[in-house]
């Protein structure tokens, strides 16, 4: 029994000095957080919480000096722990607000406005967290706006580009169907060419052998009779030759 009432004295003993303990290293973290030493007075805070980390006062103030050095990620896991861990309305709706502000601060407005509306159901009186949720929605609004409008721009420049692309295909379609069309010209303007050549006769013996068959009755009659004269003026030069006793000379043949 005296072992028993041993033990729990000496349990009582460690837990006065744990407390008296924690309450110095907060008091110190106090004192550095009002001389805006933040970084200290983290350090102070997570001493005075200990590896069970159970003090309210502890866990609070470590959550501002994270907020105070814009640590606002860490900030909002602090305050988010503790409001999953409480049941006491002043501490949700103080660990809520902070929540809120702190994910304000890290651009994230929807999970700021549902931290605020959070903190409110806990305290509905609290001016101070209904203008920032105010605020928060009024960001939202028009973030939300200009990613309307970002939207819009995108959409409207994919719609010009396609139509751009639609224009420079109908472009390219009407120049090859031009293209085409003028070969098949200069085919049929080279085939045409082709047939006169053939139906000119000047083309075809390059202009320089008369044909024959396209003599006229006049031409004729003046060549006739041309061969007619000098077959008479060679029979009377063999005649001449005759009655001169000249001799005639015969080739000889192989």
């Amino acid at each position: 029994m005296k072992q028993y009432i041993i033990i729990v004295v000496l349990v009582l003993q460690a837990s006065i000095l744990f407390a008296q303990q924690e309450k110095k290293y907060i008091r110190q973290g106090n004192q550095l957080y009002q001389q805006q030493n933040y970084k200290d007075a983290e350090s102070n805070y997570r001493v005075s919480i200990g590896k069970q980390g159970k003090t309210v006062a502890g866990n609070f103030n470590l959550g501002d000096a994270l907020y105070k050095q814009k640590k606002y990620a860490d900030a909002g896991q602090q305050f988010a722990k503790i409001a999953a861990s409480s049941k006491n309305k002043e501490v949700l709706a103080k660990a809520y607000h902070n929540l809120g502000n702190s994910m304000l601060e890290s651009n994230k407005l929807e999970e700021s406005v549902t931290a605020y509306k959070k903190s409110l159901l806990n305290n509905p009186q609290d001016e101070e967290t209904r203008y920032n949720l105010a605020y928060a929605l009024e960001k939202l609004k028009q973030k939300q706006n200009k990613d309307k409008n970002k939207n819009n721009k995108n959409n409207k420049d994919k719609n010009k580009d396609n139509k751009d692309n639609k224009d420079k295909d109908k472009k390219d379609k009407d120049k090859k169907d031009q293209d085409k069309k003028n070969d098949d010209k200069n085919k049929d303007n080279k085939d045409n060419k082709d047939g006169q050549d053939k139906n000119d006769p000047n083309k075809n013996n390059g202009g320089q052998k008369p044909d024959p068959n396209n003599v006229s009755k006049e031409d004729a009659e003046r060549m006739l009779e041309a061969l007619n004269n000098d077959e008479k003026q060679t029979q009377d030069k063999l005649k001449n030759k005759k009655q001169k006793g000249a001799k005639v000379h015969i080739e000889k043949e192989w």
